[in-house]
């Protein structure tokens, strides 16, 4: 009989009736808390029995399972065909809901890639953090985006390709219709596709696959090539083109000088290994391409307490590959993973050809895991050691919060809320999170004003505050009633309300109080907030502003009540942190309304012209390269345009 006691069940009964009636086979099984929220995803041959494993003697569980356990409160299951069924199901549960309680590859969604346009006449190379089925080659994924943007210089200075954050399409068809190239040209970093005659569609496809070429680790390839078109321009007596491709020669073998060459054969393999140190992981990650080391990357785990290194490795290498450009045919590991043969077959399903793990013992390939390895125990520390730096400062700064503002507690939640706007035009307000010191991105949210006319700051601050805490309410289930305001900032009405403004309004987040609202202002703002607090009933969370100098200079404290702000010394571990969150808090705000400001000011007229949607506004614009040529076309000319036809072209013809 399953030990229930330690559980937040509240009808064990029917729980352990449900339990027992769980199908012995394959499949997933979703643990919940009281809220309903998915704590954990796992999967099993046997579910039943995997199932009840939990609710055995707490001291036969790991401290980890016994924290997962104390807040089950339900379950759900999904049986699937097979084991392997079972494990892509378990990957994808883990990707869409990251349970608390499961290992995973930290902010997995934002990794970034390389993308090669291919299917474009004049391809461009630049970083997504999207793979889709468009045709393009992706390379990745990349652990930073700092690490892309170096290999794009890189790649830029060596092949010359349509400059990766520099060349948009608009800017591409800007240059194409004055006839003139832009600085890249004149710098050797830009063939020059966008005027004809600089360059062939054939040249500058050739970069571009020598791009890949190198991303794929093949450069003595390339290299080969370019020795011979060196040789040919020299022939041709083209001196300045052939000395351009000998300074290119230099720069690949300068590169290829730093990769390390294997003496295995020239197989593509990856490298993979960890450390690990009080319930954090760093999992490292060697690119070999034919037989030379060609990249390295140290990706961060979560949730990694009391989990064995199988269950690690394992949980790394499907949420790494669920989402990787492209599988090699051997990976190397530092340990056995759970259910090796199972993600064997899953990657060959994946990768469209025969894939092995295995776990070097001795050897070269023994010597490049133990390389893996000891990189990985670096990054470790290193992100032990800025850790440590930053929970010491947090810690002093929210010390000091405490005793100057007389608080109950240390304010591990801290609410920072700003306005911007622009002479009173597209007006915003921000919120932003921050626990423990740190920033709590998901749980940033951002205002339009609504109700407020002009640059009203108070105003604007109150209609803000109002609205995240009548969501608090919503979210509480403890909505109070309140007169007095304008329609739009009483609840909404689920029966008229949008799917997003419902999403919004009843996100649980909304329900995390803060321990301290930081307002960006004095006196005005804060007695403006202070009043909106009483109506709701939340007047006992402490308010505080924050008051600055013309040039954001001075991060002073408005006290509620206080006559004069509460001056803080420069070298205060508190006035570090109030200035970090004021600043996030300003540029969240501030992100947003030129945003907003630079859709209004920069809007197309042809957006509002009936029967003009987004696909033929974009088609027209690439075609004639502004709304003065669209202007100037004649309607044969708008007619032929892809999307386009003479009906459209009139009516757009005629209102312009």
């Amino acid at each position: 009989m399953p030990d229930l006691s330690q559980t937040a069940i509240s009808d064990p009964a029917q729980f352990e009736e449900r339990l027992r009636n769980v199908p012995l086979a394959p499949g997933v099984y979703l643990y919940k808390d009281a809220t309903g929220r998915i704590i954990y995803v796992g999967k099993s041959k046997a579910l039943r029995d995997r199932m009840r494993s939990y609710f055995g003697a707490p001291r036969g569980l790991s401290s980890k399972t016994r924290r997962l356990v104390q807040h089950i409160a339900d379950f759900d299951f999904v049986l699937t065909s097979s084991e392997l069924e079972a494990l892509v199901l378990e990957m994808n549960l883990i990707k869409q809901h990251r349970p608390k309680y499961n290992v995973l590859l930290k902010d997995d969604k934002s990794y970034p890639y390389i993308k090669v346009t291919l299917k474009e006449t004049w391809p461009r190379i630049f970083t997504t953090r999207k793979v889709l089925e468009d045709g393009a080659r992706y390379f990745g994924p990349f652990a930073s985006a700092g690490s892309v943007r170096s290999t794009l210089k890189l790649l830029n200075k060596l092949f010359a390709f349509r400059p990766p954050y520099d060349c948009s399409d608009q800017k591409f068809q800007t240059h194409r219709k004055h006839g003139r190239p832009c600085m890249y040209y004149d710098i050797h970093r830009c063939l020059g596709p966008c005027v004809p005659g600089l360059t062939s569609p054939e040249e500058y496809r050739r970069a571009i696959t020598d791009a890949c070429l190198f991303l794929e680790g093949k450069s003595e390839q390339i290299v080969r090539d370019l020795r011979v078109k060196m040789a040919t321009a020299a022939e041709e007596m083209l001196y300045e083109r052939a000395g351009y491709i000998r300074d290119q020669i230099g720069a690949l073998e300068s590169v290829l000088e730093r990769q390390k060459v294997l003496k295995t054969a020239a197989t593509d393999q990856d490298v993979i290994a960890f450390a690990r140190e009080d319930g954090s992981a760093v999992v490292q990650v060697f690119f070999v391409r034919g037989g030379k080391l060609i990249g390295a990357e140290p990706f961060t785990l979560e949730g990694t307490e009391d989990a064995d290194n199988g269950e690690l490795l394992a949980q790394f290498l499907t949420q790494f590959y669920e989402s990787a450009a492209s599988i090699p045919d051997h990976i190397l590991l530092a340990d056995h993973p759970e259910e090796a043969q199972i993600i064997e077959s899953w990657l060959e399903q994946k990768g469209g050809h025969r894939v092995t793990l295995s776990v070097p013992r001795r050897g070269e390939k023994r010597e490049l895991v133990d390389l893996a390895t000891r990189n990985a125990s670096t990054k470790l520390e290193e992100l032990r050691l800025q850790w440590l730096n930053t929970t010491q400062r947090a810690i002093g700064g929210l010390t000091e919060l405490r005793e100057l503002l007389n608080l109950p507690g240390l304010p591990r939640r801290i609410e920072c809320y700003d306005i911007s706007n622009t002479q009173g035009t597209n007006s915003v307000g921000s919120m932003v999170v921050f626990e423990n010191g740190e920033p709590k991105k998901t749980e940033y949210r951002r205002f339009k004003i609504k109700t407020v006319e002009g640059a009203n700051d108070v105003a604007s601050m109150q209609e803000v505050l109002r609205r995240r805490f009548r969501r608090a309410q919503l979210a509480e289930g403890e909505i109070v009633p309140i007169t007095g305001h304008t329609p739009a900032e009483q609840p909404l009405d689920p029966t008229t309300a949008t799917p997003l403004e419902e999403a919004q309004e009843s996100d649980d987040a909304w329900a995390n109080l803060p321990d301290l609202l930081l307002i960006d202002g004095g006196k005005g703002q804060v007695n403006a907030v202070l009043q909106v607090l009483q109506e709701l009933g939340y007047d006992h969370i402490p308010v505080v502003g924050a008051t600055k100098g013309v040039n954001r200079d001075r991060f002073d404290l408005q006290l509620p009540g206080a006559p004069l702000p509460l001056v803080l010394e420069r070298v205060s571990p508190a006035l570090h942190l109030v200035q970090r969150i004021d600043e996030e808090a300003h540029r969240f705000a501030i992100t947003y309304h030129r945003k907003l400001r630079d859709q209004n000011t920069f809007k197309s007229p042809i957006t509002s012209i009936p029967g003009i949607g987004p696909k033929r506004k974009k088609a027209l614009l690439k075609h004639f390269g502004s709304v003065e040529g669209i202007r100037n076309a004649t309607i044969d000319e708008l007619a032929a345009v892809d999307g386009m036809n003479r009906k459209a072209a009139e009516e757009l013809k005629s209102l312009l």
